[in-house]
C-alpha cells in the first residue's frame, strides 16, 4: 500500500509539470490507488483524432465547399496571371522597335499590374485561410461532440485522442466513430464571403 501512495504521489508531481499528458497520469493514478477489482472495471478507448479530421465525411464536405467557394476567385486570377505573361512576351517580342520611352512604360505598366495580382492573390489566401479555420472549427467541434455522445453510449471511462505513443488496437475506437459520423447527415456549410 505504500508503494501505493508513493507511486501515486510520484504521478501527481509529474501530472502538475505535464498538462493534458499529466492529466491523463493523474487519471490513470486513481487506477493505480484502487483495488484490481475497480480497476477491470475501468473502460478506455483511442481515436485517432488525425484519421477523423481526413477521413469524415464532414471534413471531406468541407474541403469541397473551399474548393468550390474559391474556385471562380482563383480562375479569375490564374486568367489574369496568363493575361499579364501574354503582355510580357509582346514586350520582349516587339522590344525592338519601341522607343525607350514606351519600352519603360511598358515594363512600368508590367511591374505594377504584377504586384497588384500578387496582392490579390494574398488576399485570397487570406481569405481561404480564414474561412478554412472557420470551417475546421466547426468540424472540430462536431467530432469532439460525436466522440463525446459515442463514449457515453458506450460508457467509456475515458477516450484519449492525441498524445497517445502506443496503444492495443482493441482500444482504438475510430471506426466505429468514422461509422457515427457516415450516418449524421451532412449540414451546408454557409457560404462565406
Amino acid at each position: 500500500m505504500k508503494r501505493l501512495i508513493r507511486l501515486s504521489s510520484e504521478v501527481y508531481r509529474f501530472a502538475m509539470a505535464g498538462g493534458l499528458a499529466g492529466f491523463v497520469a493523474l487519471a490513470l493514478a486513481g487506477t493505480l490507488a484502487a483495488t484490481p477489482a475497480q480497476a477491470a472495471g475501468l473502460r478506455i478507448a483511442v481515436v485517432n483524432y488525425g484519421e477523423l479530421i481526413q477521413e469524415s465525411p464532414q471534413a471531406k464536405a468541407a474541403n469541397a465547399a473551399l474548393r468550390a467557394e474559391f474556385a471562380p476567385k482563383e480562375r479569375s486570377l490564374q486568367a489574369e496571371a496568363n493575361e499579364l505573361k501574354a503582355k510580357e512576351d509582346a514586350l520582349k517580342k516587339n522590344e525592338a522597335t519601341m522607343t525607350q520611352d514606351q519600352r519603360d512604360q511598358a515594363e512600368l505598366d508590367l511591374r505594377e499590374s504584377y504586384q497588384d495580382l500578387s496582392r490579390k492573390q494574398s488576399e485570397i489566401q487570406d481569405d481561404v485561410n480564414t474561412r478554412r479555420n472557420e470551417l475546421m472549427s466547426e468540424l472540430q467541434n462536431t467530432l469532439v461532440q460525436v466522440v463525446q455522445n459515442y463514449a457515453k453510449q458506450q460508457k467509456y471511462d475515458l477516450v484519449l485522442a492525441e498524445g497517445v505513443i502506443y496503444s492495443d488496437s482493441t482500444l482504438d475506437i475510430t471506426p466505429a466513430i468514422l461509422s457515427a459520423l457516415r450516418s449524421q447527415p451532412l449540414r451546408r456549410a454557409p457560404a462565406g464571403r
